[in-house]
């Protein structure tokens, strides 16, 4: 399978967003790594995330970009918030991880910001959108390292026929329902042997599970049966970077 960079906005982005594709990766032994904006890397939820990508089996460490949560500015101290950090600055941030870990293919949020439109996934969706073409370019951001095109972009998303019991479990709580239409949805995966990782990454964002609104909260509280439909299928919008055999550029549908 071909390497793998996930780059998300907070710690349990990773294991919600795309944890059953990192799992599966993991397994087939690409490399695979998670860049995530927010949250100090000595705060309680590194430590959540350390214990995230250990359950889903990737042995890179985390890569914590260190600002601050748009809504939690106690979550790094003296750091801005992710959304208030100039777009070169944030840019070349990317570019740094997308030059070490030289992956084949990326994923981040999709336009939106995942269903529920929080700032901080939409602005790691537009830096990663432009740091995925910038990395590619010699002349830009030189001091990062040596230039690398990943082969494909994939934007995690929910299609309009997707959302079902969740779209109705966040309309309860008072959070949005931002979904594509369907034919915005090119890449369908059934995660379903990964669950279990999947299920015990999101349970590793232990400060998340004892909120009452949040979303690995809201499916610790669902029959494990309405749960695995909710969580064992990931759909992603795939965006081409560069000419490359598709065997390295599909996720495994």
């Amino acid at each position: 399978m071909p390497s793998l960079l996930a780059v998300v906005a907070h710690p349990d982005d990773e294991a919600l967003v795309c944890g059953g594709v990192l799992a599966q990766h993991a397994d087939s032994g690409a490399r695979t790594a998670v860049v995530t904006a927010t949250w100090a890397s000595d705060s309680p939820r590194a430590g959540e995330l350390r214990d995230s990508l250990t359950a889903l089996g990737l042995c890179e460490a985390p890569r914590m970009l260190g600002h601050a949560d748009h809504r939690v500015p106690e979550s790094a101290p003296g750091r801005p918030r992710w959304c208030d950090v100039p777009l070169e600055a944030a840019v070349e941030q990317i570019v740094t991880h997308i030059r070490q870990v030289r992956p084949e293919v990326v994923i981040t949020h999709d336009a939106y910001g995942q269903l529920t439109g929080h700032p901080d996934h939409r602005r790691t969706h537009q830096m990663t959108l432009l740091a995925v073409t910038a990395a590619g370019l010699g002349h830009l951001y030189p001091q990062t390292g040596q230039p690398w095109q990943p082969a494909a972009l994939y934007l995690a998303t929910h299609p309009d026929s997707g959302t079902g019991k969740l779209g109705d479990l966040l309309r309860h709580v008072g959070k949005a329902v931002l979904s594509v239409p369907d034919e915005h949805v090119s890449t369908t995966v059934d995660v379903r042997p990964w669950l279990g990782r999947k299920w015990a990454a999101i349970q590793a964002h232990r400060s998340q599970v004892a909120r009452d609104r949040s979303l690995p909260a809201i499916l610790s509280r669902l029959p494990e049966e309405v749960r695995h439909r909710i969580i064992g299928t990931e759909y992603y919008t795939r965006i081409s970077l560069a000419h490359s055999p598709g065997s390295l550029t599909q996720l495994s549908t």
